[in-house]
């Protein structure tokens, strides 16, 4: 059972990512991966797809994540560069909501964050062709096995095929856990003008 927290509008930072980070740090000794994230991304003409995937930084840039650029979502974010995100923390009875814009992370970002990755995770990179048809799970053994001969002790360098992106939330969503279906749920979204409006939603 999830537990009753009441969310009023004073509890809020008049910055989401502020009050992102709060709860974020909260989280993170109640929940195993908080990071944890649904990706939701859409092609041209509105036929949605979504997928887990993890959080990798947020800053005041927005909230990026790593993939294979040539993989379904890939595809879809460069035909529509929108996306979804939804965290659901259900220890704690909350959610955290954000839309927005995607671009891709520059390369040296990509490049820095290959190269903290078990290097198992690195060769899966070079092998996976993600999304695409596969023949078996030897085919795939039978080219990681290739990868790793070939490369001995060096160090795998990041495909061009594979890095980062970031979501640039233009609206956000803190939903918190009340009985009886009554939660609270406040929404921000960014001003013409700079800032953030904050409104209280229906449940």
């Amino acid at each position: 059972m999830r537990p009753e927290s009441e969310l009023r509008r004073g509890d809020l930072a008049a910055d989401p990512l502020e009050q992102f980070e709060v709860w974020f740090a909260e989280v993170g000794a109640a929940v195993e991966v908080p990071e944890a994230m649904a990706l939701a991304t859409a092609t041209p003409d509105g036929s949605p797809s979504l997928r887990m995937v993890l959080l990798k930084q947020f800053d005041e840039r927005g909230l990026a994540f790593h993939t294979h650029y040539t993989s379904r979502k890939g595809h879809e974010l460069e035909a529509n560069p929108r996306a979804a995100l939804l965290f659901h923390w259900w220890a704690l009875g909350r959610q955290v909501r954000v839309e927005g814009s995607v671009e891709r992370l520059p390369a040296e970002e990509s490049d820095a964050y290959f190269a903290t990755r078990p290097r198992s995770a690195q060769i899966g990179a070079l092998a996976s062709r993600q999304s695409e048809r596969l023949e078996s799970r030897a085919a795939l053994e039978h080219r990681i096995a290739e990868l790793e001969r070939e490369l001995g002790d060096e160090p795998p360098t990041r495909p061009a095929t594979w890095g980062g992106y970031r979501v640039v939330p233009d609206a956000w969503e803190f939903w918190q856990h009340r009985d009886s279906r009554l939660h609270d749920r406040f929404r921000y979204e960014r001003e013409r003008a700079g800032g953030w409006a904050i409104a209280r939603l229906f449940p």
